[in-house]
């Protein structure tokens, strides 16, 4: 089998028999008033952090949603998108897809909000998803483009791209790694289709973001995931994988390159009122202003004495200078 068809066989066991802890992360679950996650729901959250972010579902956006899982996050997104065909959930495999229809009807038993037609759930995969061109508002997926080989991740990334509008957001949570995974690793099927050998590093990961077309990423979260032993997996030291919640934007690359934010910010300590680069960024004095990474390190040469950088904080969600 590829590896492909070993995580379908995988997942298509979880569904019928829900492996609780499959995936997790230290993070408090996403509370909205007046919803309730149905137990069969909360015990096949397959996924390593979360895609629903608020600030991104105003005036109820089409979503798609690629990797159905049991539902849960198709039923959040949903809770923003209160209309028939809001979401519209992509799952290759049948028991998953079986197992998701199922939780839905429960999530409407105990929400009377919720309808099951909300929620779509169409057979299919990331590499060819059944939605048209430029057709939705949001694409989001968790912990399982980290599965995708890397050609097969930037087919999935270009994919994304083809079906959001412009503007659109790409909307994940995947396992990242803090240093390259050894091969013998990355070529234990089943290793990666417990999420736990196919994740890349930082630098990799977004760079392929990036090259899929997409010229703005925002980082949300970045947190331990799992760790991966030296003793269980042969490994000459320890290596942590991490949990990133990112957003990235269906928005023209700039010529100087695509904008990454992690929560940096850019402090001006000078004399004036105000320091301007001349290149669209103004700081006032004493008053620390959200940029991207790009214009940290840009501003961090032309002024160093007066500029202040500060550390990533992993977490932010708009306001900045680009």
């Amino acid at each position: 089998m590829t590896y492909l068809e070993t995580a379908a066989q995988f997942y298509s066991q979880v569904a019928q028999t829900p492996e609780i802890g499959l995936c997790c992360v230290q993070s408090t679950p996403l509370q909205l008033p007046g919803l309730k996650i149905p137990l069969a729901m909360q015990e096949m959250n397959y996924g390593c952090g979360t895609t629903v972010h608020h600030n991104e579902l105003n005036n109820e956006p089409t979503v798609l949603y690629v990797g159905v899982g049991g539902g849960l996050e198709a039923l959040q997104f949903a809770y923003f998108s209160r209309r028939p065909g809001a979401v519209i959930a992509i799952e290759p495999v049948e028991a998953m897809r079986e197992a998701a229809t199922r939780n839905l009807q429960l999530a409407a038993i105990e929400n009377p909000w919720f309808d099951p037609s909300f929620v779509e759930i169409r057979p299919g995969d990331a590499f060819n998803l059944p939605v048209n061109d430029a057709s939705v508002d949001v694409v989001a997926q968790n912990c399982l483009f980290n599965i995708f080989e890397p050609a097969d991740l930037t087919r999935a990334l270009k994919e994304a791209y083809r079906v959001l509008k412009p503007g659109g957001r790409l909307q994940m949570s995947d396992p990242i790694a803090t240093s390259p995974i050894p091969a013998h690793l990355q070529q234990n099927e089943h290793l990666r289709a417990l999420c736990l050998s196919g994740a890349l590093t930082y630098p990799e990961y977004t760079n392929l973001i990036i090259n899929a077309g997409f010229g703005q990423i925002e980082i949300r979260a970045r947190r331990p995931y799992r760790l991966l032993d030296k003793h269980n997996y042969q490994l000459p030291e320890n290596l942590l994988l991490e949990s990133l919640d990112s957003v990235a934007f269906k928005v023209e690359i700039p010529a100087d390159g695509a904008c990454i934010f992690t929560g940096k910010t850019a402090i001006y300590a000078g004399k004036e009122e105000f320091f301007d680069d001349k290149n669209g960024h103004i700081l006032q004095r004493a008053i620390p202003a959200a940029v991207c990474d790009k214009t940290a390190a840009n501003l961090a040469v032309v002024n160093p004495e007066e500029i202040i950088i500060t550390d990533s904080t992993w977490y932010y969600d708009g306001g900045g200078c680009c």
